[in-house]
């Protein structure tokens, strides 16, 4: 019998896609990484100085003193410190901008043009390349040269204005949202102009990105002037939806967003035949009363009964969990949504692709840890 040869793994998807990412903290970076954790060749350059600060951001590793968001985000990454504004730097990149398919930068508008690297140059060297460029505001309006931090998106896109109790301060998420949104979109955008094969700038914002999660809040607004309220965990149109303590202290969270939801959800409730209740319309303008009664309900219960007997009813509800729970919990390990780095826990990929998966290979790297192969080799 011949011996069986096993498959060679499979190429990831994005192999051969050569990726300069000049970005610096986190939505820039983030789009790169997710371009990384699908094969992508992706330097990360950084300033010969101090690199990137978000190695120093936050929460650090207790092993080394590095940033664990560092760490994360620039996972898949070479490293090159460059110093833009030195001639020899500034040869050394353009040469690796030659044989780029992406070059992503987050520099406030205008910054790249006084570099004397704006797109026109760039694209005189590499008419194919697509330059994404990531800022608060966009590369044009009134607004385009202000600092643009995630914080000023969250507050100017709507979001702030509909989080929080009613009477209460426009709340800010507790994460970052938008940075981590807008890494996302821009990973999307980027993917499309290579696509289109023609070379181009991608003009991504952390405020439009983010507004495109309003869903039809503006066209409600243009067309009949009424906006949504604040409703703390509420929705305007879902009841009941929100968060829900139990008698044993820990909380829950439900959503009846569809009719046959509502319904299974108000016979638990044993309101099933309340008139007030039955329609969308009803249970809308009867809000605070079965609101009220799911509190109560869930009140006198322990999280576990209210989980299975919801549960056993087919209705939309989960536990409310923070890390420890997460860390613990079957379907994110069975899901591998948790993995191990290097050592360091960490999220998994985003997307599973059948054919051609993504793949974890280093945490981010110390500054400049692969400049002298760099500089020897280029793309290598």
């Amino acid at each position: 019998m011949e011996p069986v040869t096993p498959d060679p793994a499979p190429r990831p998807p994005l192999a051969g896609l050569r990726v300069l990412d000049l970005s610096t903290v986190l939505a820039g970076p983030n789009a790169a990484r997710y371009l990384a954790d699908f094969g992508a060749d992706v330097i990360k350059v950084e300033r010969p100085d101090s690199g990137d600060s978000l190695r120093n951001m936050a929460w650090r590793d207790p092993r080394d003193g590095t940033g664990l968001w560092w760490k994360i985000v620039n996972r898949n990454k070479r490293t090159l410190a460059l110093d833009l504004k030195d001639p020899d730097d500034r040869e050394l990149f353009l040469r690796l901008v030659d044989d780029a398919h992406v070059v992503i930068e987050n520099f406030r508008p205008g910054t790249l043009e006084r570099l004397g690297l704006g797109p026109d140059v760039l694209h005189a060297r590499n008419a194919g390349l697509v330059l994404t460029r990531v800022t608060g505001f966009g590369q044009d309006g009134p607004y385009a040269g202000r600092p643009g931090f995630a914080t000023i998106a969250e507050v100017m896109s709507g979001l702030s204005s509909i989080s929080g109790e009613p009477d209460g301060q426009p709340m800010l998420p507790a994460i970052a949202l938008t940075d981590e949104v807008t890494g996302l979109v821009a990973a999307f955008a980027t993917m499309t102009a290579l696509h289109s094969g023609v070379g181009q700038v991608v003009d991504v914002s952390l405020l439009e990105s983010l507004f495109q999660l309003m869903g039809p809040l503006i066209s409600l607004y243009r067309l009949t002037g009424e906006q949504q309220p604040r409703l703390g965990a509420g929705l305007p149109y879902t009841v009941p939806r929100g968060t829900y303590r139990c008698s044993d202290g820990r909380w829950v969270g439900l959503s009846a967003s569809a009719d046959s939801v509502a319904q299974r959800v108000n016979t638990v409730l044993g309101v099933g035949d309340d008139p007030r209740f039955a329609t969308f319309a009803g249970r809308m303008a009867h809000r605070e009363d079965l609101e009220a009664i799911m509190r109560a309900w869930c009140a006198e219960r322990t999280q576990d009964e209210v989980l299975r007997t919801f549960t056993e009813a087919e209705a939309a509800i989960g536990p409310v969990l923070d890390m420890a729970d997460i860390s613990a919990d079957p379907h994110y390990a069975a899901r591998d949504a948790i993995v191990e780095l290097d050592g360091l826990p960490m999220q998994g990929l985003i997307a599973k692709l059948s054919a051609t998966p993504g793949e974890l290979r280093w945490i981010g790297r110390p500054l400049d840890a692969d400049g002298d192969d760099i500089r020897t080799r280029g793309w290598g």
